[in-house]
């Protein structure tokens, strides 16, 4: 999940790269880049012959994080806009294992990007709906504007979140806000569990090693190349190849058996919100089929 920002810089001088998440360096982002090497590209040339082309449209820098404005199938244009990230992206802190933090005010900004990376907007949230680090580890805020003022006003349409399980091979972008960069990669498949320090995540994402994710791309939106929807919240990695502690966790099977993938990188999933939030992409966690994690 997270090295202190001293340390995550240094990484960043000495390598250029490292396992992915959440607090970035505080250094200027690049211009837009598109990661992408000749082993990406294989990867997306074999996943389908249809693949889009994902670009920065739509995804927001946090302070420390990166981020995507969405909505889900059922939004309206008139309803409020909502800003994804990481639960250890909220400006708060890292919520407790067990914690879920529900309708509480903020006025957290982000910044809005066009298809190039260029920052067009700031955005600003009236409240965080929903946060967590149990299960999953997602943010949701929702924004003082709607979507359709968001499209008038600056030409860009929120990204749309899958309301279904993704499947192993798709392909994949996992978008930085933050950095400005598109890592191109597929679905390698999903861990039962997800083991880090004191957190523990479900039915995560697991990419092919194409994706390198970097401090700072925490909280991006991973887009299904042949849909355009998001299908998770990149999150993690396995930075130094030790077991189930911070910024290296551990794979747990059924059987309880461990796992560790030095410079492998995670998500997790997001199709379980769109049953959550309901009329006025208010939240609701009774409604029927929303299975999140409750206060």
């Amino acid at each position: 999940m997270r090295k202190p920002l001293v340390a995550a810089l240094f990484a960043l001088a000495i390598a250029g790269a490292g396992a992915a998440p959440a607090v970035a360096a505080p250094v200027t982002a690049p211009a837009a880049t598109v990661e992408r090497t000749a082993a990406e590209r294989a990867d997306a040339r074999a996943a389908s012959p249809a693949l889009q082309a994902v670009t920065l449209a739509g995804t927001v820098a946090l302070s420390n994080c990166s981020g995507s404005v969405v909505r889900f199938p059922k939004s309206l244009d008139t309803d409020p806009a909502l800003v994804l990230t990481n639960g250890h992206c909220l400006e708060t802190g890292f919520p407790a294992p067990g914690q879920v933090i529900v309708n509480r005010a903020s006025s957290r900004t982000f910044g809005l990007l066009n298809s190039a990376g260029t920052r067009v907007a700031t955005l600003r949230a009236s409240k965080i709906a929903y946060a967590t680090m149990t299960d999953t580890d997602a943010t949701i805020y929702q924004l003082t504007t709607s979507y359709a003022t968001i499209r008038n006003s600056y030409g860009i349409s929120a990204l749309t979140v899958q309301d279904t399980h993704p499947t192993a091979g798709t392909a994949i972008t996992v978008a930085s806000g933050y950095w400005k960069r598109l890592y191109s990669c597929n679905i390698d498949g999903f861990v039962y569990r997800l083991k880090e320090g004191d957190w523990t995540w479900k039915d995560s994402v697991r990419y092919t090693s194409a994706c390198q994710t970097i401090g700072g791309t925490s909280g991006s939106p991973v887009i299904d190349q042949a849909t355009g929807r998001v299908v998770a919240v990149n999150n993690t990695g396995n930075e130094d190849g030790a077991t189930c502690t911070v910024n290296n966790p551990c794979e747990v099977d059924e059987s309880g058996g461990v796992t560790v993938r030095q410079g492998i990188n995670y998500a997790q999933q997001t199709y379980q919100f769109p049953a959550c939030f309901t009329t006025r992409n208010q939240l609701n966690l009774s409604a029927s089929g929303c299975t999140l994690p409750r206060p």
